[in-house]
Formats: structure tokens, sequence, C-alpha cells
């Protein structure tokens, strides 16, 4: 137990809570979009797992990366078309619709996976690029400035995401029209297409962080994610519906996720255990909405739909 509060160690476990923090931060950020524009997609798991089987299917098939990356995002907007059609055109309850949409895609890319791949072959990996003199700096260097593109990208939109919702007009429409969708409408503001392009904003980082986790693991299972896609609604609810607190809620998720591998790998967790150790991350994050329910507030019009009738 001792070994495990050398520094060496945790710096390995911070790095290894950045990395993992990547998929979390990527999918939950584009939810903060959705929801402030009063939308909540609860489809977001389902999103990501066609989004990671197109990315891994074309990585398998060509090893451009770069074109892997691009397919999952164009499946996430995809998927978006449909989310929005479902919920601003027709008006159907948000939180079975984002369910259907989960069910649709575990069942969808399940099938995909059998019938064109069969067994898990591993693929082309995003290779792990260092920050010039940063990444030189002892202990901080590896831990922070060692990883893949995705995840240097993923922080990096974290203030691109909250200058877009905070210091420009769409930003400043999305945050309108999900507190009061009549006042915005009122004032000539189109509730339908910021709505729209919201969820399409949502659903394409969904995508890209699918094509993330694939990407990084260099393979494809079936049900690969999880349920980190609720997770990823979980922390927009974690960070009180800003980019800076979804980064904080994805980075103690990813640490305390990275910290329940060290101990597991160190036998320090008996293996009849594991599996309940496994939880604790998706149970610190029920703690953590738990103590801050009713201290934060949601959008006020989130999950409501607008109708100018």
């Amino acid at each position: 137990m001792r070994d495990l509060f050398t520094l060496s160690v945790l710096v390995t476990v911070l790095a290894s809570g950045v990395r993992l923090a990547t998929t979390y931060l990527l999918a939950a950020l584009g939810e903060t979009i959705g929801q402030r524009s009063g939308v909540l997609n609860l489809g977001v798991d389902g999103v990501m797992l066609l989004s990671a089987f197109g990315a891994y299917w074309t990585a398998l098939e060509t090893e451009n990366l770069w074109l892997a990356a691009l397919v999952g995002m164009l499946v996430g907007l995809l998927m978006g078309v449909v989310y929005a059609v479902i919920t601003l055109v027709f008006r159907a309850e948000q939180g079975i619709s984002g369910i259907g949409i989960y069910l649709f895609g575990l069942g969808f890319s399940d099938l995909l996976f059998e019938e064109i791949v069969g067994t898990p072959t591993p693929s082309a990996r995003l290779p792990t690029l260092s920050v010039p003199l940063l990444a030189d700096i002892p202990y901080v260097g590896e831990a922070l400035f060692e990883h893949n593109l995705m995840t240097f990208l993923a922080f990096a939109m974290v203030p691109v995401i909250a200058f877009l919702l905070f210091r420009t007009t769409f930003g400043m429409n999305v945050r309108a029209v999900g507190e009061n969708p009549e006042a915005a409408d009122s004032l000539g503001v189109s509730v339908f297409w910021v709505r729209f392009r919201a969820i399409l904003i949502g659903n394409a980082m969904a995508g890209l962080a699918g094509a993330a986790l694939t990407l990084r693991l260099g393979n494809f299972q079936n049900n690969l994610t999880q349920g980190l896609g609720f997770i990823a609604v979980a922390l927009v609810y974690f960070g009180a519906w800003r980019p800076r607190g979804v980064m904080l809620g994805a980075l103690l998720y990813g640490i305390v996720g990275a910290l329940v591998l060290q101990l597991k790998a160190r036998q320090i967790i008996p293996l009849e255990a594991s599996d309940l150790a496994a939880m604790a991350p998706a149970v610190l994050t029920i703690v953590a909405l738990v103590v801050l329910a009713g201290r934060v507030e949601a959008p006020s019009a989130l999950t409501q739909p607008f109708s100018r009738d």
C-alpha cells in the first residue's frame, strides 16, 4: 500500500486519469451545448457506439486515422439529424427518444460488428505526442503533456466551448432558448434552428468522443462504451452546465478510475472485490450529483418542447 503513494505512481495515475477523461470530456462538452438550448439527449452512449464502430472500421480498412475521426463525427452528425427530427419536428418526449437512440446505437453497432468484422481485430491507434519543452518538465510533463492528439483536442475545446456559449451571438441565443424560448421567439430568435444546430454540435462531439475511444484502444467490441455516454450526461449536471466545471468533473472521474486500475494491478483490491471497486467512479458521480442537487439550477426550459402555437 505504501508503494501506491510514491511520486512515480501518482504521476502514472494522473497521466492515466487525463487520458481516461478524454472521452467523457468530449461527449459532455457537446451535451452541455445541447442542454443549454433546452434539449436533453440520453442517447449519447448510442451515438458514441455507432461512431466508434464507424471510426474503427475506417481505421481498419484504410489505416487513415484522420479519416476515421472524420467518419466518427459524420456518424454523430447523422444521428443528430435523426434526433433533431424526432424531438423538434415531432416534439417527442426527449427522455424516451434519447433512450430509443441509445438502444438503436447499441443494437445496430453490435450487428454491424458481427456482420462486417466478426472477431475483434486490432486497428491503427493514435500515437502519443509530446509538447516541445513542456513535456521535458520533470513528472508534470509526463502526466500532462504526453498524450494523443484527441486528448489535447478535448482539453483545448474547453475554452472554445466557453467562448462559444458566453461570448458569441449564437451562444447567447442558445442560452436564451434554453431559459425562456417564448421570450427568445418574441425577439425574432428561431428556437427551432438554434436547438437544431445545438443538437448537431452535441452529437458531432459525441461522435468524436466515440472515435477517440476506439482509436485510443485500437480495437472495438460489443458495448465498447459500457455506459460512458450516460456518465457524460451526468457530468453536465456535475459541472453546472459550464465547460470548466464539466472538465473538472471529467478529470475527477478519470483520476478515480485510474486509481482503481492501479489498486487492482497491485492486487491491493482483492480479486473478488474488483467488480465492486470498478463501480467507484460511478458511485462518486452519483454522490456528487446528490450533493449538488438543489445547489445548481438547470436551464429553465430543459426537456420542454417548444411550439409557436
